[in-house]
This record gives structure tokens, C-alpha cells and sequence, in this order.
């Protein structure tokens, strides 16, 4: 089997800028995997208010469908992380949206991950077409 390549920021059309915390850190001296998990959870949903499509309100929910992600080099307290953000595959009432970490100025990601989500009901979870406004800011990020 080879061995993944990272890649690098021009992939990514978008970026969010986070801080590390002290507390991201785990007894390895470096942030803990859940850490990354939220960070694509923040960089996705981040996107998605900016551009005015997801609602704490109203309207259809996104829910995670899948998530996965492959790690490269380690991320420790007090470096700042630049997630970068595409889209890989956009359906009727899914995406795929890919998440590269990367690690201060470095030009290569620390980590790549995935999450799917799937366009629901609020009340019934079932999953319904994806909003026309949501497809076009989505397909802002096409990889």
C-alpha cells in the first residue's frame, strides 16, 4: 500500500483561522483527535452561517452522515490552525466536504478529514432536497 501524500493550501478555496487551547493538548504533548474532529465541525458550519444557509431556527438540518480523517504531523498548543475547506461531491441532499488542518505557515496539512452530510427534515430527520441558496454557496467550494 503507499503511503498518503498531504496535501497542500492551494487545494482548499476557503480557510478558518483558529487558536489552540491549553486544553487541546493531550498527555502526549499534542492536541488530542477529537480536537480535529470539532475543528471541522467549526470550519463546516462556520461556512455555512457566513454564506447565510444553515439556521439555528428554521428550515432543513445537516446532519453527519460520515466523518473520517488521516493524520500526518502532530499539532500541540500554541499553534494556530488554518482549516482549509472544499467540497468533493455535492448531490441532491448531500455533501462531501473535505477539511485540510494545516499547522501555522506550514505549506503541507498536519491532517486531512471528511464529513457527509445529509439535507433533513428538522422534524422527521428524513432526509429532503438540498435548499437552492445552500447548493449555490456550496458550490463555491468545489475541489
Amino acid at each position: 500500500m503507499t503511503r498518503p501524500v498531504p496535501e497542500m493550501r492551494d487545494c482548499y478555496p476557503h480557510f478558518l483561522t483558529i487558536t489552540t487551547r491549553w486544553m487541546d493538548n493531550d498527555v502526549y504533548s499534542h492536541v488530542n483527535n477529537v480536537v480535529f474532529y470539532s475543528w471541522f465541525d467549526t470550519a463546516v458550519n462556520e461556512y455555512m452561517l457566513r454564506e447565510k444557509v444553515l439556521s439555528m431556527d428554521d428550515g432543513p438540518i445537516c446532519l453527519v452522515a460520515e466523518t473520517g480523517c488521516r493524520y500526518f504531523s502532530p499539532i500541540s498548543f500554541p499553534d494556530q490552525v488554518h482549516c482549509g475547506l472544499r467540497i468533493a461531491k455535492l448531490g441532491t441532499s448531500s455533501v462531501r466536504f473535505e477539511i485540510g488542518i494545516f499547522r501555522n505557515d506550514e505549506p503541507a496539512a498536519a491532517a486531512q478529514g471528511h464529513f457527509v452530510h445529509v439535507c433533513c427534515d428538522r422534524a422527521t430527520h428524513r432526509p429532503v432536497s438540498m435548499p437552492e441558496d445552500m447548493r449555490r454557496a456550496l458550490e463555491k467550494l468545489r475541489g
